[in-house]
């Protein structure tokens, strides 16, 4: 299992478009990819279950992936979310 902390920056926080990039991210991989926020933990390639959260500025995430494709995974989440400056 892999998993890495960030804190999100960007002021408008994770609403759609930046949750869409993300669930087509963790989509592309076979692992089982979660995001967690305040105790809640959900399937990172589900949008309303990300959605569902209503992460904001300055919140601090975890994403964690299991499976065969973890780590590419989850450098490719983080890519992601540094390359359109959702977080940090």
């Amino acid at each position: 299992m892999a998993e890495k902390q960030f804190k999100v920056v960007a002021e408008t926080g994770i609403h759609a478009r930046p949750a869409t990039l993300l669930v087509q991210t963790a989509s592309r991989f076979d692992s089982e990819i979660t995001l967690e926020y305040k105790g809640k933990t959900v399937n990172l390639k589900s949008i309303m279950g990300v959605m569902s959260l209503g992460v904001g500025q300055g919140a601090d995430i975890k994403i964690a992936a299991e499976g065969n494709d973890a780590n590419d995974a989850l450098q490719a989440l983080e890519d992601t979310l540094k390359k359109e400056g959702l977080a940090e």
